[in-house]
């Protein structure tokens, strides 16, 4: 396909099928970086929200540098993938401390930003400063793969050198942000994953996989590892209204998120089992004013993990002398304002705790 062709007719449907979207018709990169990081691993409707929340708490890169990293994580709670998050509030740092609160403006200088990779500096770069760098994302390979036939998987070094390449020779230098623009939303909009309305594309009489009926074929992918299962056994420690909670450390998932005792095992056992193995748990339970009340089981999936969840509550008759120090009381009704993983939180709401 003749490359000023299709550069042309791209950015040609997307002014006229273009979501008004609040990021969209803005060169402030602060908006527009904000909108990319939220919008990694995320739909645009359930990003939306938390993008207004967070332009309404801290309206200014200053404004989320000066942000303690609890008050960001909060308003995060529920997008997951945290560390965006905290890379999100690092990177604002750097920005007002390294650049007096402006930001780069090439790609090169833009990549040397924590959290910021190819393709958020690449959306930057052409969004914000019109420079003709080419954004891949999942539309873009979608849509590249489809209309060129290119079988090589999109998840290998190999695939992704190979549409890099084939995007950037395709940007159009006048119009980058349009055409940049125009990718994701015709691979959002029109090529979708299933189902791409072929009928009415602009393109569907040299598309190849169109022409040969490739559209569930293309684009190839090598398949992930298989999930692994863990089983988080969960207390949840009560005594004059306040729980113990815990702030999790890193070298795991949901890295400075609170949540219960918890104790982890490698398949799913009852809690009584497990208290008399574990001294911090065996004291506890002495203390008890009743049985331990168990909960449903939930089940939390994540991208390479299946989360097999117990929640066991267990009310004191009187406030422990000592407990370990990763530990500490919080309110019932302050619960609501620490940062927590959604299972947590799903907990909560579940059984009336927020």
């Amino acid at each position: 396909m003749d490359k000023r062709y299709f550069s042309d007719k791209l950015v040609e449907w997307y002014k006229e099928h273009q979501r008004d979207l609040p990021w969209r018709g803005t060169q402030d990169p602060y908006r527009i970086w904000l909108s990319e990081i939220i919008l990694q691993q995320t739909r645009v409707n359930q990003g939306l929200p938390y993008y207004l929340r967070f332009l309404e708490a801290f309206p200014t890169v200053t404004d989320l540098a000066r942000a303690n990293e609890q008050q960001v994580l909060r308003l995060w709670q529920g997008l997951g993938y945290y560390s965006r998050a905290r890379n999100l509030h690092k990177c604002a740092k750097v920005i007002v401390d390294n650049y007096k609160s402006i930001f780069p403006d090439t790609y090169a200088e833009l990549l040397k930003l924590p959290g910021i990779g190819e393709y958020t500096a690449a959306a930057i770069a052409s969004f914000a400063f019109k420079e003709a760098v080419a954004v891949v994302d999942g539309n873009v390979f979608r849509v590249l793969s489809r209309l060129y036939g290119i079988e090589t998987a999109i998840n290998s070094p190999a695939g992704k050198k190979q549409f890099t390449e084939l995007a950037n020779s395709l940007i159009d230098k006048k119009l980058p942000h349009e055409f940049n623009q125009g990718m994701m939303e015709f691979g959002a909009l029109h090529c979708t994953p299933k189902n791409p309305d072929c009928e009415s594309c602009v393109f569907k009489k040299r598309c190849v996989a169109n022409q040969q009926d490739l559209q569930d074929k293309l684009p190839v992918k090598i398949k992930p590892k298989k999930a692994r299962n863990r089983y988080f056994n969960y207390f949840i420690i009560e005594y004059n209204h306040q729980v113990l909670m815990k702030k999790r450390t890193s070298g795991d998932i949901w890295q400075s998120l609170y949540d219960f005792l918890l104790v982890e095992t490698p398949r799913a056992v009852t809690p009584k089992k497990l208290i008399p193995g574990n001294e911090v748990l065996s004291d506890l339970f002495k203390n008890r004013k009743g049985e331990i009340t168990g909960f449903k089981n939930y089940k939390h999936v994540l991208s390479h993990q299946i989360i097999h969840a117990t929640f066991n509550h267990l009310v004191l008759k009187a406030k422990p002398k000592r407990i370990p120090t990763e530990l500490e009381w919080v309110a019932l009704k302050k619960l609501d304002t620490l940062p927590k993983p959604i299972l947590i939180n799903k907990f909560l709401i579940d059984h009336e705790l927020l």
